[in-house]
């Protein structure tokens, strides 16, 4: 839409800041607004501009974006192994059931669960809290699977566990607690997880 693909990074990190700055200040930002106004403004920054049917095709393609290969046969294996798997994500509940029934893994999740529901984005600690609260588990117990530091920064900072899915140029914080596991993808987490909880 904007003729540059590398403004996708600066699109995200925009994105975040938006969403974090409001959490920070006391004014709640969703997830959608956030990607609406974060593509305006890396436009703007770039001499572009984007129309609102362009945004909308951005910000619509988010539900359906493909799940990395591992996904699928992982969650599968964690399923198989006896533990329970619920997605959380800082998307609205319809952005995030739709993104995961079009990647075809809606079925391996009990539950979908969105920060939008506590008005308070990860990684704030509330919606990690509502998490464990609903599943009815200890939040010592809850384990978050990331591969953003913030997230897994967040979850830790809330009581959780932590897995760190280490993704081609993604790294876990330099500051502050460290995952329990850091992983290369969801089948490496699948062999290595349900003997860290046991």
């Amino acid at each position: 839409v904007m003729g540059d693909s590398s403004l996708r990074p600066q699109w995200f990190a925009t994105m975040l800041m938006l969403a974090l700055t409001g959490a920070v200040t006391g004014r709640y930002v969703d997830f959608t607004q956030a990607q609406h106004a974060a593509l305006r403004m890396v436009a703007e920054r770039s001499g572009l501009s984007v129309s609102d049917a362009g945004a909308d095709q951005i910000v619509g393609a988010m539900r359906r974006l493909p799940p990395h290969p591992d996904v699928s046969g992982g969650l599968e294996e964690l399923a198989a192994a006896g533990l329970r798997l619920v997605a959380l994500t800082n998307s609205v509940l319809d952005a995030a059931e739709e993104q995961l029934t079009s990647a075809g893994i809606r079925q391996r999740f009990e539950a979908v669960y969105s920060a939008d529901e506590v008005r308070r984005l990860k990684p704030a600690p509330e919606p990690y809290r509502m998490v464990a609260e609903r599943s009815g588990v200890p939040i010592e117990q809850t384990w978050l699977v990331a591969a953003h530091a913030w997230d897994i920064s967040g979850a830790l900072a809330a009581g959780c566990r932590a897995a760190f899915v280490a993704r081609p140029g993604m790294v876990p914080s330099a500051v502050g607690p460290q995952p329990d596991l850091i992983v290369a993808d969801i089948a490496e987490l699948a062999e290595r997880l349900p003997a860290s909880i046991s």
